[in-house]
């Protein structure tokens, strides 16, 4: 027989599964992806990438992907049309307006709507078209304490300062994991090799963890902490700077006496009682940092995710300031990105308490009311209870604190709609799902990424598959949402948002990119693997604050010390229950590649051999996780990576409920942490307190650490 003809092409991509926003190199056969490896041309990403990046193409050829809108019937899901299924969506939520207020309609944002450029560009819009105080994102899960802090002392939300990692000489990372991560809130792909230019220069990563993590192996020196005390020793290293004097400030910042004033009290002393590092090597660590030729300290999940997140973000922004090292090249510094997000304006300033949610009184930031009050809003009767649910992109049963609870209140719904490509833990509740195109089928530019990252550069990556017949982009979903409900309303949408939200996030970026002036649409498409615009600069302060000042002492923060100086020492013997990530894990949506999951299993809780002793248990063993709001049945796993007296369960497992249709996902075993976490337990800015949990571990007596697999 002659030969088969096959067709072979390369085009060049972007991983957008996380923030690295890696370059790709992608080999189609026929039209499919048959190869994925790293662009060593990227001058962000320079050739790097992590096993999410190889398995993108799975999401798009998944057999559970929805590729049509579905309405639920029974325990049954029937492709429908797209104008019945936008008619469905738009009938149910100008339904529950209509009836009960514009409260009763509530919206969820989940964490992937930062990584889709549609998203970004038309999401948005969809939300304020929509003026209920019920509004919720994945924000409040594990970012809002920085949010909160860059708003209240730079007077922008996400005018956020990125480690100069690349001339650093000294990188303190306090609860942050990038090995994992490929880093958060600062976008640093290729991390491992970055590491090791680091120490090659002489340079030195210390790492404060509970947890001996893929970052702190890595490490100079990695020292544990007592989950949910990072306040303590940023105080008591903020004090060190105070009393030895080791601070120059410059001189356009605000408030700094009361800042001497408010840390006196936190001696190393008390942090080391709290913390259980040595009070002469939180000296030491402190001292080292102020000496250094450049240093850059980074808090992220670890000091964000329990309760005093404001205060630990807003003393890692003072260790940067106080020693010189703020907008310092080797320090900390502001992108400038070829589309300014701050400073044109495309993304707001913020605002923070201009109302508060109903039944816990709990301020709103940015227009959205924490996420650990959204089970809470639907179940409590009265006026403004919520009675429908859009979710974009998001999985909050998964994500959010006591999910199990969350999970009975979706049930309870009069109406809810998903726009997403899975039957998951939380879309399984809706009426309808909307499901968008993928990654490889859209357009990308990363309006947000190029804006944390840590140099500066600009990449449009035009769609690498064209869209199947029939399909819809996510942009286009929300316009029909938002225009068909509104017309049910009776509200006429003013012409100029009709125009914008007929307008592709394509065309938008050209006119933002020709307003920029620091590059064009025209050369980022001549030049797929992207611009490099450059390192990040320094001496671009004060020009470049909103409000041409630095607020070092915002009242806010202050008067949270108070909360947490009558804050309980740890009850003897009490263990803490932290999270945690892998790099094959792209929080709870990634579970259904089968590249991804393979090998060995890493579900388990893990927990240091003492703990496990005294508690007379064996490694291996099937044991019961105990909080304030559930129980979880999991094999654990011993291991001297834990700090005695802390535990840890990883984020996003736990698809066995009934109804989820993930075939992959749903035979893997393991539990969902946010059964067990607590939504009374918050930081000051409403952020979730997911790490520091307050946990009990005993023998199990079930036969399996599984909950029973659902009907297939």
């Amino acid at each position: 027989m002659p030969a088969t003809h096959q067709s072979v092409e390369k085009k060049l991509g972007v991983c957008n599964l996380c923030e690295a926003i890696c370059g790709l190199e992608l080999t189609l056969t026929d039209g499919t992806v048959t190869g994925i490896r790293g662009n060593p041309d990227d001058p962000l990403s320079r050739g790097h990438i992590c096993p999410k990046g190889t398995a993108l193409a799975d999401i798009h050829a998944d057999p559970d992907r929805l590729r049509r809108p579905v309405r639920r019937v029974g325990d049954q899901w029937l492709e429908i049309t797209w104008d019945e299924a936008l008619d469905r969506v738009a009938d149910g939520l100008a339904r529950t307006i209509t009836d009960h207020g514009r409260d009763a309609m509530g919206i969820y944002l989940g964490n992937p709507n930062a990584h889709s450029l549609g998203s970004m560009t038309h999401g948005t819009a969809l939300v304020k078209s929509f003026r209920t105080r019920n509004k919720f994102s994945a924000t409040s899960v594990d970012q809002l304490p920085h949010q909160l802090v860059a708003h209240l002392m730079y007077g922008h939300q996400l005018f956020l300062p990125i480690p100069d990692i690349d001339r650093t000489s000294y990188f303190l990372v306090i609860g942050g994991n990038p090995m994992a991560s490929n880093g958060s809130l600062m976008t640093v792909p290729d991390f491992p090799n970055r590491v090791r230019e680091l120490e090659a220069r002489g340079g030195r990563m210390v790492v404060i963890d509970p947890r001996r993590t893929e970052t702190a192996k890595a490490a100079t020196e990695h020292h544990f902490v007592r989950p949910g005390t990072d306040a303590h020793l940023l105080l008591a290293m903020l004090h060190v700077l105070h009393a030895e004097g080791l601070t120059r400030p410059p001189g356009y910042v605000e408030g700094l006496d009361r800042v001497e004033a408010a840390v006196a009290p936190y001696t190393p002393e008390l942090a080391e009682s709290v913390t259980g590092i040595p009070a002469d090597e939180i000296r030491r660590i402190t001292r080292d940092f102020a000496a250094a030729d450049g240093a850059a300290a980074y808090g992220r999940v670890g000091v964000s995710m329990h309760p005093f997140g404001t205060v630990c973000q807003w003393a890692v922004q003072l260790l940067n300031l106080l020693t010189g090292n703020l907008d310092r090249e080797g320090g900390v510094l502001f992108t400038s990105p070829a589309i300014d997000a701050v400073g044109t304006g495309v993304i707001g300033r913020g605002h923070h308490d201009r109302w508060r949610s109903r039944v816990r009184d709990l301020p709103e930031f940015s227009g959205e009311i924490p996420a650990s009050a959204m089970r809470e809003e639907i179940e409590t009767p009265g006026e403004g209870q919520v009675r429908a649910l859009l979710t974009l992109a998001g999985n909050p049963v998964s994500s959010t604190p006591d999910g199990a609870g969350l999970d009975r209140a979706l049930a309870g719904l009069d109406f809810m709609a998903a726009v997403d490509i899975y039957v998951n833990e939380t879309t399984r509740h809706a009426d309808v799902i909307l499901p968008p195109t993928t990654a490889l089928e859209r357009d990308h530019y990363d309006l947000v990424f190029h804006l944390l990252a840590v140099r500066n550069t600009a990449r449009f990556t035009p769609a690498v598959l064209p869209a199947e017949d029939g399909a819809m982009h996510d942009w286009q979903i929300y316009r029909e949402i938002v225009l068909r409900t509104h017309r049910r309303l009776g509200v006429k949408v003013p012409l100029k948002k009709r125009l914008r939200l007929s307008t592709s996030p394509t065309r938008l970026i050209s006119l933002l990119l020709r307003r920029s002036g620091r590059t064009t649409m025209k050369q980022l498409r001549a030049n797929p693997a992207g611009v490099d615009l450059g390192p990040l600069r320094g001496g671009q302060l004060p020009r470049r604050l909103p409000k041409d000042r630095i607020d070092a002492a915002p009242e806010l923060v202050l008067a949270d010390l108070d909360r947490l100086a009558a804050t309980p020492a740890p009850a003897p013997g009490e263990l803490l229950l932290i999270g945690r990530r892998h790099q094959r894990d792209c929080n709870s949506w990634m579970h259904n590649s089968a590249r991804l999951t393979k090998g060995r299993p890493r579900h388990q809780l893990l927990m240091h051999p003492d703990d496990l002793a005294a508690r007379d248990l064996a490694d291996g063993a099937l044991v019961t996780v105990s909080s304030r709001v559930g129980t979880v049945d999991v094999e654990v796993a011993a291991t001297d990576d834990m700090m005695p007296g802390v535990v840890s369960l990883p984020h996003g497992y736990g698809h066995r409920r009934e109804g989820v249709r993930l075939g992959q996902a749903i035979d893997l075993p393991g539990v969902s942490v946010n059964d067990l976490t607590d939504p009374e337990l918050l930081d000051v800015s409403g952020n979730a307190a997911l790490n520091g949990v307050p946990v009990q571990v005993t023998a199990s007596v079930s036969a399996s650490g599984r909950t029973p697999a659902p009907a297939r």
